[in-house]
């Protein structure tokens, strides 16, 4: 296992993080793994060297975090836990979503308790509230951080000018600042490069990247994508646009050039992210531990710079997805 520092923060972090959404309850979404296959799965990966875990309360609907937390015991220390707050947890609640003060004290503390945790390391905004003033979301945030509830604080994708201002924002008014950014970015979506990317690289942001292998896309050839359970039965995918532009090209050098070098396509895809230097940790959700086996092994594939080339070229401007 590669390790390296999150951001600024002096935190060391695996440079790939076990994305958590893919286990908890098989009732929430078909494809998610049960508890005993998500523990399997965390154990596998700290064997692997794995120390980055990321989760959310709304995954599973908290089962995944406390699936988590449980397998996690005898393993805190080493282990670097994200978990994330924002989208409403109970139909019935409206203040359970958002990110007022009352909605992020109290989803805090119901993450913590199903994580089993007195602080968490990295408490993230799942996306912008468009509803409260983000002076306001930051100053409970910075109380959490205050009180000993939280260690570092993160935001996920939004447009760059808004997390400029965020950013902005706490510095002007002495709160802990957001110190990681975890955006949507892959070989089929580098919109990210335009704007978010240098601003993260300027402020000393951990980029830690979420869809990396574009929920698939870029794990299979393009006419078998859909052959897979997630792909069967979610429409993730077409939400993104994986296919516009010069995605299916993309797609077909991904696999050209796996299978010049003997590897998976899914391999050549995280090899290119590990040579992005604004990358820290690419999130990697998987429901297979030969999968978890094969990310591990990506850090070992040493691309060029005209494979690098070579891999974009095809590249072409698409829609911005993924802010909401």
């Amino acid at each position: 296992m590669e390790y390296t520092t999150l951001g600024d923060t002096g935190m060391t972090v695996s440079r790939i993080c076990l994305g958590c959404m893919s286990f908890g309850d098989p009732g929430w979404r078909e494809w998610v793994l049960d508890e005993e296959e998500g523990k399997a799965l965390v154990e596998r990966a700290l064997e692997l060297g794995v120390n980055f875990f990321d989760t959310a309360n709304m995954y599973s609907n908290g089962e995944s975090e406390r699936i988590l937390g449980e397998a996690l015991e005898g393993h805190r220390e080493e282990a670097v836990v994200a978990t994330k707050g924002y989208f409403q947890m109970d139909e019935s609640n409206p203040n359970s979503g958002g990110l007022s003060r009352k909605a992020i004290e109290q989803e805090l503390e119901n993450s913590l308790d199903r994580l089993g945790m007195e602080t968490v390391d990295l408490y993230q905004i799942h996306r912008l509230d468009p509803e409260t003033p983000i002076e306001r979301t930051l100053a409970a945030l910075d109380d959490a951080v205050r009180r000993g509830r939280v260690r570092y604080l993160g935001a996920s994708s939004m447009w760059a000018h808004e997390f400029a201002e965020a950013l902005h924002a706490s510095d002007r008014l002495g709160f802990d600042r957001f110190a990681t950014m975890q955006n949507h970015y892959n070989l089929v979506y580098r919109e990210e490069e335009r704007e978010m990317l240098p601003l993260c690289e300027k402020e000393g942001i951990g980029v830690i990247p979420w869809s990396p292998l574009a929920r698939g896309y870029l794990a299979r050839p393009d006419d078998d994508v859909d052959a897979t359970r997630r792909g069967e039965t979610e429409d993730h995918l077409y939400r993104h646009p994986y296919r516009e532009g010069g995605g299916p090209a993309v797609n077909a050098r991904v696999a050209e050039l796996a299978d010049e070098k003997g590897v998976k396509m899914a391999q050549i895809a995280l090899a290119w992210q590990f040579h992005k230097d604004p990358v820290d940790a690419p999130i990697v959700g998987t429901t297979s531990i030969r999968h978890l086996e094969d990310a591990v092994e990506a850090l070992e594939i040493d691309l060029s710079d005209s494979d690098v080339e070579w891999l974009e070229e095809p590249y072409e401007p698409v829609r911005v997805s993924g802010h909401d």
